[in-house]
């Protein structure tokens, strides 16, 4: 069943159908239910410049937020802790660009499509932008001026070259998440390159093996610098015209979230993330780099859209009212077989490739449906956010697409594929490692309503249910935790090498006793992989992936082609926790006496 991880894991999340829902023109009901990512020597002129005297009954720290205690909306109803009362993070705060006008900063744009065909080159440039929000104008970034950055559509089997040129006031570097390209060009500071400084530029040679849906974005802190706007999207076209059934149209949506306070972005660490226990949960949700999508359509309409989830650290439930909607493939290729679902569930950094098909006049909403916890009452509560709207007209689409939306294809070259690595599902595993969590020095009143806090968790939480004693924690407190069980030891300290063209079978279990118990999207650069069994329930409709969720107390296996020699990285793709050191390092080996990419 497409989403199996989700849906054994949590019961609120998305549900394969065995027909399309009814066409009702509404919103559903909201679910029920109970290193080398530090600032590589980011100068003080860049930091926050306005530094006040810290307010009144607050207590005098680095992290004092424009003189403000509490700079981030608490949630409607839910009250700081008196204990946190007056605390600031302690860290430096930090927005792009200080000292800049914005007046003087180009306007961002919109995503423009970028066809590269094989041995193009672009020139990727990050630079400061403007952008408003809610009617005022800030310093943010941008690729090539645009918000997301340039969509790049390529063939399957091409090879660009991208110069990138770092504009911006922070060291950066372009990572293409999800592509199974030479070690060389994979963008990680401290394993494949050097950061790029301001002003300076570096050449990527980037092949794509595989076709489907990527993506693109910086390797250095990316809790700001994905947050403020660097990261775009790759479409990779399969020569086959038939890859897919046919659309009326296609749509790139790319999901983020922004944490603002009124009209104001909530500051960052200038000397490592905040927000480190859950991650900064944004409370302004974006499509395409705006508030609110809109899209019109005919009647009958089939709309293939490409999902793509940029926010730091939210995983969101989305589908669109009540439109039927299957789901044809996920990160690296397509399912082995079409399905119909409600919702799709997409953790950071993961993709989805949906069909959606309006046969009825009216008004369709995009809406992440999720089930909140508000960790002060301990209770779940619906939330149901809308991102956007769809309008079909009563014109009927022509042509009309009907017939093959219905059917649900099975793809047979995925499911021949897959079946050289099916002898190797049940083998045990070949390394297992858990998921968990240090910490020192929080304030006493969150390590107290910790203790209490975690009798109940989430497998998977959609919201920040605890903003307060989030935005104090910081990466020098927090330490995420990758442990080699065998072993014992943690992220890099991990020395796991394994030879070219190996299988390998990986266990991860995700701690539900730690500190903070929280899922975690873990991603694998330059190799795929296939989520074999969660909790011991063997994955019937299997896809490859590059980023799997591990909800709270799972125990998931994976099934790594190591076919793609170099040294990768495997950490979480919540942004804070990559921050805070929940990463390791894969190193893939060549046979003896083979060139090393």
């Amino acid at each position: 069943m497409v989403l199996a991880a989700i849906i054994c894991a949590a019961p609120l999340a998305a549900r394969a159908q065995q027909a399309p829902p009814s066409p009702r023109n509404e919103p559903p009901a909201a679910p029920r239910g109970h290193d080398m990512h530090d600032m590589h020597g980011m100068s003080d002129t860049t930091a926050d410049s306005a530094k006040r005297p810290a307010a009144a009954g607050s207590m005098a720290m680095p992290g004092m937020h424009d003189g403000m205690a509490m700079p981030i909306p608490m949630p409607k109803g839910m009250p700081m802790m008196p204990g946190l009362v007056g605390l600031v993070p302690p860290v430096t705060p930090f927005l792009p660009g200080a000292g800049v006008d914005p007046a003087r900063l180009p306007e961002a744009k919109p995503a423009e499509l970028t066809p590269l065909k094989d041995g193009d080159t672009l020139d990727l440039n990050a630079t400061m932008v403007r952008r408003t929000l809610k009617g005022r104008a800030v310093v943010m970034y941008g690729f090539n001026g645009q918000v997301p950055g340039p969509l790049i559509r390529v063939p399957q089997n091409a090879t660009i070259t991208v110069r990138f040129h770092n504009r911006i006031d922070l060291p950066s570097a372009v990572h293409w998440h999800g592509v199974r390209l030479d070690n060389r060009s994979d963008g990680v500071p401290g394993v494949t390159q050097e950061a790029v400084a301001p002003g300076g530029s570096f050449v990527y040679h980037v092949h794509f093996p595989d076709a489907g849906l990527y993506w693109y974005h910086p390797h250095v802190r990316e809790d700001i610098e994905q947050a403020m706007g660097l990261f775009g999207n790759l479409l990779v076209d399969a020569p086959d015209p038939e890859y897919y059934s046919p659309a009326n149209r296609e749509q790139v949506l790319i999901l983020d979230d922004l944490l603002v306070n009124a009209d104001t972005l909530v500051s960052f660490g200038k000397e490592g993330p905040d927000f480190a226990l859950m991650g900064r949960v944004g409370n302004l949700l974006l499509v395409n780099g705006e508030p609110r999508y809109t899209l019109r359509v005919k009647m009958g309409e089939v709309v293939r859209f490409y999902l793509t989830n940029a926010s730091s650290a939210r995983t969101y439930n989305l589908s669109f009212g009540s439109a039927a909607m299957k789901v044809l493939a996920s990160d690296v290729s397509r399912f082995e077989r079409e399905e119909w679902v409600r919702s799709v569930v997409l953790a950071p950094a993961e993709r989805y490739i949906v069909e959606v098909r309006f046969d009825r006049p009216g008004r369709y909403a995009l809406v992440n449906a999720v089930q909140a916890i508000n960790h002060y009452r301990g209770e779940f509560e619906p939330e149901v956010d809308t991102l956007g709207m769809v309008t079909v007209d009563s014109a009927p689409a022509t042509p009309d697409y009907g017939r093959q939306f219905a059917t649900l294809r099975a793809n047979a070259a995925v499911s021949r594929d897959i079946d050289r690595y099916r002898p190797y599902f049940d083998k045990a595993p070949d390394k297992q490692l858990t998921l968990t969590v240090r910490t020192n020095a929080l304030p006493l009143a969150t390590v107290q309503f910790m203790t209490i806090d975690t009798a109940y968790y989430a497998p998977v939480e959609w919201v920040d249910g605890m903003p307060d004693m989030n935005w104090l924690s910081t990466s020098a407190q927090v330490q995420w935790i990758i442990r080699d069980d065998a072993t014992g030891k943690e992220n890099v300290d991990i020395d796991w090498h394994v030879a070219q063209g190996s299988v390998v079978k990986l266990r991860i279990v995700n701690d539900p006793k730690s500190f903070h118990p929280m899922q975690h999207p873990i991603h694998l650069h330059g190799q795929r992989m296939l989520v074999v069994a969660r909790d011991g329930v063997a994955t019937r409709n299997l896809v490859w992936k590059d980023t799997a969720i591990i909800p709270v107390g799972s125990t998931v296996d994976l099934l790594i082609d190591a076919s793609n020699p170099g040294d990768w990285m495997l950490h979480c793709h919540i942004a804070e926790h990559l921050g805070a050191g929940m990463m390791t390092v894969l190193h893939v080996d060549p046979p003896s006496g083979a060139r090393r990419k």
